[in-house]
């Protein structure tokens, strides 16, 4: 059976003085706002769909780049994993960039790299936003 994750959002007022607040179901995190200042200009103390992406982003390509180096006899010690997602007013998504520095034994720069080549279009996230650009920045060994 498929996991499902739920969260729910509850909006009130128009798209640029308004505001809303997010639910998680799993109960990880405590609600919180949500705004049109927070997106397009980053207002402090709400954070915005493109961040909470970015999240997820970074969470499932370092799930899919340690999955791919342990099935190569290589389980990564420790991956640090960065993601940046671009969104432009008027838009919208306009790209994601990657970025993984990781402690992996026995594993060289350009094994990490094509590992993490092959994470980046593996990760269920990745292929769920497959009409956008992700581009691997950097991919680089502690």
């Amino acid at each position: 059976m498929a996991a499902v994750s739920k969260a729910e959002t509850n909006w009130k007022g128009g798209l640029a003085d308004g505001q809303g607040r997010v639910h998680v179901a799993s109960g990880a995190f405590d609600d919180f706002e949500v705004s049109w200042g927070a997106r397009a200009e980053r207002r402090a103390g709400a954070t915005s769909p493109e961040e909470l992406l970015a999240a997820a982003h970074a969470a499932c390509f370092s799930m899919a780049l340690s999955h791919a180096l342990g099935q190569e006899g290589l389980p990564p010690q420790e991956l640090d994993v960065s993601a940046e997602v671009s969104f432009q007013p008027g838009e919208g998504i306009t790209g994601i960039e990657l970025n993984v520095r990781g402690k992996v034994p026995g594993v060289d720069a350009d094994g990490f790299r094509k590992a993490a080549e092959g994470a980046k279009e593996g990760c269920p996230v990745s292929k769920a936003l497959a009409g956008t650009e992700i581009r691997l920045g950097s991919a680089e060994l502690a």
